[in-house]
């Protein structure tokens, strides 16, 4: 009797001990969100561009076509809607 209880607790323990693990949002299970890649990339060109980056305007495009669009700040293609002439 003694060894199920203490199988028993121990279960308990461990489901317990799992349930912060349970709750994870890893990005190889789910896959990546491309709103979220799209304005983090906007961000980022902000960062290394500074004043010639239109960074809100980016955003912007990022929720307008729903990060189909996504930015990549050595492509000038990808960019050159963003940039300022200063």
């Amino acid at each position: 009797m003694a060894f199920k209880l203490t199988v028993a607790l121990f279960t308990v323990i461990a489901i317990l001990a799992n349930v912060g693990h349970v709750r994870c949002n890893p990005a190889i299970a789910t896959g990546y969100d491309p709103m979220e890649i799209c304005i983090e990339n906007c961000a980022q060109c902000k960062k290394m561009l500074g004043a010639w980056f239109d960074g809100p305007l980016c955003a912007e495009s990022c929720i307008k076509f729903k990060g189909k669009l996504i930015p990549e700040c050595e492509n000038f293609a990808s960019i050159s809607p963003f940039l300022n002439k200063l």
